[in-house]
């Protein structure tokens, strides 16, 4: 349960396989959704998702948002931050303390 996936388009995940992460480009939205429950019943620890398809996904994302595993990261893809990540990140904050120290 020590492995890291990154999922998102061709382009902004390829470079994280420098890293010694498995990636997994998806060319359409479906396609990664499909990728994502694989990845999620897989045993994956981590699966760093880009922006660009966690909208597509938030149903997905959101089942495992109380779980301990697979925690599911939010990265910005090659067109750069959308504030998902960070929104993400507030809300988890908020849910943990109560209020919105950031």
């Amino acid at each position: 349960m020590d492995k890291i996936a990154v999922l998102g388009d061709r382009d902004s995940v390829l470079g994280f396989r420098l890293l010694g992460a498995a990636v997994f480009p998806a060319e359409t939205a479906e396609e990664a959704r499909r990728i994502f429950r694989d990845l999620a019943h897989g045993g994956w620890a981590v699966i760093c998702l880009t922006e660009g398809y966690a909208a597509a996904l938030a149903e997905e994302i959101d089942r495992y948002r109380d779980t301990p595993a697979p925690a599911v990261v939010l990265i910005p893809g090659r067109e750069g931050t959308l504030g998902a990540g960070a929104a993400q990140i507030t809300r988890a904050v908020e849910r943990a303390v109560g209020a919105d120290i950031l």
